[in-house]
């Protein structure tokens, strides 16, 4: 088991950056596969970013060029740099551990969330 704990979040101008940062607990943090998604007021959670335990990547197209992921598996950490936001990026983010081995976009195969934070991108 696993638990998360996003932090990073916050009000930024259109253009701007944040760089928001996942915590997680337990030691087998290398043997998940990770991902962001958000969710945005009103509307269904959607996938943003993945991370395989093996170095590989997804990003939705609307992200893609601007969002960056990365993990560091010796502190237990997954990143989600997020460059030239834009108002339509505004959602709560989350960070989410598979841990059935199957590197996916899809929500639905991940085991573990965290609580989320809250972006806001002002225009």
């Amino acid at each position: 088991q696993v638990q998360l704990v996003e932090s990073g979040g916050g009000l930024v101008q259109a253009g701007g950056s944040l760089r928001l940062s996942c915590a997680a607990s337990g030691r087998t943090f290398s043997s998940y596969h990770m991902g962001w998604f958000r969710q945005a007021q009103g509307k269904e959670r959607e996938f943003v970013a993945a991370a395989s335990r093996g170095g590989g990547r997804y990003y939705a197209d609307s992200v893609k060029g601007r969002f960056t992921i990365s993990r560091d598996n010796s502190k237990n950490i997954l990143w989600l740099q997020m460059n030239s936001l834009k108002p339509e990026d505004t959602a709560i983010y989350y960070c989410a551990a598979e841990s059935g081995g199957i590197f996916t976009r899809d929500l639905a195969s991940y085991d573990y969330w965290g609580q989320g934070t809250q972006v806001t991108v002002s225009s």
